[in-house]
């Protein structure tokens, strides 16, 4: 069994939280652990990566604008899991999803990006990340 340590007194103090938020400012967020191994005094160094996922407003309006560019019954679920091509969704109906999106956040998703995406999740994980990135932000 390892000790693990670390140079600040809580990992809460290596984020950079804003004031009215309780997650980290970034999609994910890096950090450092020593580790001094049981037979060894040496400190080995491991990296983490957290990452953050999107707020549930935002998976929410997500999840209401998946069903209305879809017209999905309102019996049908909805979770951060759901697949756009289990859901009936063509690569027009992801287009036009991701318009409606852009529109409603006042963001710009890149080509390359809107292709990568599959899951309401993923979606709202780069919402939470575009509007972050926005100047007015």
């Amino acid at each position: 069994m390892a000790t693990v340590t670390t140079a600040a007194a809580s990992l809460g103090s290596l984020f950079s939280w804003p004031l009215h938020s309780s997650r980290p400012t970034a999609s994910s967020v890096s950090f450092k652990l020593m580790v001094a191994g049981q037979s060894s005094t040496a400190l080995r160094s491991l990296r983490f990566r957290v990452s953050c996922v999107a707020r549930p407003e935002t998976v929410d309006k997500v999840c209401e604008i998946v069903r209305k560019q879809l017209a999905l019954p309102a019996e049908t679920e909805l979770t951060p899991d759901s697949k756009f091509a289990s859901l009936g969704a063509d690569s027009l109906d992801t287009v036009e999803i991701v318009m409606a999106l852009e529109e409603e956040f006042g963001i710009g998703v890149e080509e390359e990006s809107s292709q990568n995406i599959t899951t309401v999740q993923e979606v709202a994980d780069l919402i939470e990340k575009l509007v972050q990135k926005k100047p007015d932000a």
